[in-house]
């Protein structure tokens, strides 16, 4: 790393944080418009909704699996900087599509764009890599999960309280604040992978299924990308229902979903960035995967059998607390990987999370689909996604503690991850 990239890495920093920011608020400003969207679109009703919902989700999570590891290696090869510029410039080019849409086609074609653009997530991540040494790597990725915590306040707000005005308004904040931001980083963001660092550019690397074989070069730490990539399913997935159940069962307004997504947005923030420069040190990394998970399996299965609205910002705070295993779980994995195949690391990493993406909506709308319609069930419970995520998140944290028995005793270093 160059010495005026040292010089610049707060700025830089910035940057990355403003980038993952929008990459979720994109996401987030469709959770509570998306219900009456539809219903403008077509004739839907919540059950139709839910499904559909899960096929934009599907689209978007594909384009990511194709292209993640592709603009991994791009990045391996030419650098960081113009892969994130030029994703920027796409994700306004998607939300600017989307605030016209005039169909239901027209919002699959966004989330297409989005899902290209969006696959930049693997290039930040490699970014933060870059720029990180051991004792602060865990705590530079909290910023990407206090980024998708602002991003949800942002989006869920803009989607939300926006949408009451108009439909087609935070679509139009969105665009806006994608090309600022690319504008922004043009001026401020420097090049943090060193020339000497680069590396050729291969198709048999950077293809997805490629991508996904080279992550089997580090058995070290499989049962760790295992329980990374479970998490994904039951979080992910489940935050795709999120305004469908509350509208469902609570029969909750744009707006009351717009106040629940800044309070989990609040916490995330205060959680990724800010607790876990606490928790992690004190803990350690394995520990704080560990405690991460269960807080999350039991905010989920704490979210399945609510019975009142007010209980969703109670219940929210477990789940929250949940957060503090992702950034260790990416410490560790990150930790064990050379400077040169970061890009290529985080690209196989996000193919990876994009097929649980691809997998996981589809399955969590289709349970919700399924336990809300009585011509397909006869028990009623909106809740089946979230006590399946529960159940999914026990399960990774088993897995993830045997993997730790298993590459203790190699790896000593792992669970401080700074070496």
């Amino acid at each position: 790393m160059s010495e005026e990239t040292k010089h610049k890495r707060p700025a830089a920093l910035s940057f990355i944080f403003i980038t993952v920011l929008i990459d979720t608020l994109g996401l987030g400003v469709i959770i509570p418009v998306l219900p009456k969207l539809l219903e403008q679109l077509g004739d839907y009703n919540t059950s139709m909704a839910t499904q559909i919902n899960g096929y934009l989700t599907f689209t978007y999570a594909l384009m990511q699996f194709v292209f993640s590891s592709v603009l991994g290696n791009l990045s391996d090869r030419y650098g960081r900087r113009p892969v994130l510029l030029i994703s920027m410039v796409g994700f306004g080019i998607d939300y600017a599509l989307m605030a016209f849409a005039p169909n239901v086609f027209w919002l699959f074609v966004g989330r297409t764009i989005a899902g290209i653009a969006g696959a930049s997530t693997t290039t930040a991540t490699a970014y933060i890599a870059d720029v990180s040494t051991g004792d602060n790597r865990a705590a530079n990725f909290g910023l990407i999960g206090a980024a998708t915590g602002l991003g949800f306040i942002m989006g869920i707000g803009l989607g939300g309280y926006l949408g009451e005005v108009g439909l087609r308004i935070p679509f139009m904040a969105a665009a806006g604040l994608a090309l600022l931001n690319a504008l922004y980083g043009f001026f401020v963001l420097p090049e943090s992978l060193s020339v000497e660092n680069r590396r050729p550019f291969d198709w048999s690397r950077a293809n997805p299924i490629g991508a996904l074989k080279r992550l089997t070069m580090y058995p070290a730490i499989a049962g760790l990308i295992s329980a990374f990539s479970l998490v994904y399913i039951a979080s992910k997935a489940v935050e795709s229902v999120l305004a469908f159940f509350l509208v469902e069962k609570f029969k909750w307004s744009m707006s009351s979903i717009s106040s629940l997504g800044i309070f989990i947005g609040v916490l995330l923030i205060a959680i990724q960035g800010g607790l876990i420069r606490i928790i992690i040190p004190k803990l350690g990394q394995q520990r704080s995967i560990v405690f991460g998970l269960l807080f999350y399996a039991i905010g989920l299965a704490l979210i399945a059998f609510a019975n009142q609205g007010w209980l969703m910002y109670v219940y929210m705070i477990p789940y929250c607390l949940g957060g503090i295993s992702g950034p260790a779980l990416q410490g560790l994995i990150t930790s064990k990987v050379e400077p040169n195949e970061q890009g290529e690391l985080q690209g196989g990493l996000n193919s990876l999370l994009s097929i649980t993406t691809v997998i996981g909506p589809l399955l969590m709308s289709s349970l919700f689909a399924h336990f809300t319609n009585p011509k397909t069930s006869s028990i009623y419970f909106p809740g089946a996604p979230y006590l399946l995520g529960a159940i999914l998140m026990l399960i990774s944290t088993v897995i993830a503690i045997r993997s730790f028995k298993r590459t203790n005793a190699n790896h000593p270093a792992l669970d401080s991850g700074v070496k």
